[in-house]
């Protein structure tokens, strides 16, 4: 975990020491946010932000009280993946509904702030949770509401551990659920592409049912 605060007009960032030395245009993830090194400050950096970043992510408001912060450097092509891709590009913030402590790990309630986004969430699905992939545990059958379960070095080593009811965290859907919806929408209006959109008659003329 790192800190995070106001500098000038971007943010800084501290405690990225255990990554190795940092270069200017790295990418970092902080809080699940991708952000890109554009000064390298002792163990830390500090990195300019769009207001659309502010504005969609909990970046800003934790900057302003030194907030705590999860910090992960960019995956490399090479690199064990032990989660789900995630893009550093946030959806929408999420509120902390409900946080319970169980024998063996905890339950932790969450709610998006924008409903559109529920459709990409069902029981056993991945979501960055503050750039945590975590997976769904159970959810609401519009996936507005969903749970996690946490398991204790999770816990014990992000910030979710510091959350509280009405607190909020940054959420990023799953880049699957995306795909497969852009592909299984049909889209007439498309004129530049001749491939049929995928459909269920499409999947059947086709050989797969």
């Amino acid at each position: 975990m790192g800190r995070i605060q106001r500098r000038g007009n971007g943010l800084l960032v501290e405690g990225a020491g255990p990554f190795g030395p940092l270069s200017l245009g790295d990418s970092v993830a902080v809080d699940g946010v991708c952000l890109t090194v554009a000064e390298c400050v002792g163990e830390g950096f500090r990195a300019d932000v769009s207001e659309e970043t502010l504005e969609r992510t909990t970046l800003g408001r934790k900057a302003e009280r030194g907030g705590a912060v999860n910090l992960e450097p960019a995956l490399r092509l090479s690199d064990r993946l032990g989660g789900h891709l995630v893009s550093g590009h946030i959806d929408a913030v999420g509120e902390v509904m409900d946080v319970v402590e169980l024998p063996q790990s905890w339950r932790l309630g969450l709610r998006w702030s924008e409903p559109r986004f529920g459709r990409y969430v069902c029981e056993k699905a991945s979501i960055a949770v503050d750039g945590i992939s975590l997976t769904v545990a159970s959810c609401s059958d519009d996936g507005v509401t969903f749970e996690l379960a946490v398991i204790p070095h999770t816990w014990s080593v992000t910030t979710l551990s510091r959350l509280a009811v009405g607190d909020q965290v940054n959420l990023e859907a799953d880049q699957l659920a995306r795909y497969a919806e852009r592909l299984l929408v049909a889209d007439g209006q498309d004129n530049h592409h001749s491939t049929p959109a995928m459909s269920e008659a499409w999947l059947s003329e086709n050989g797969w049912t």
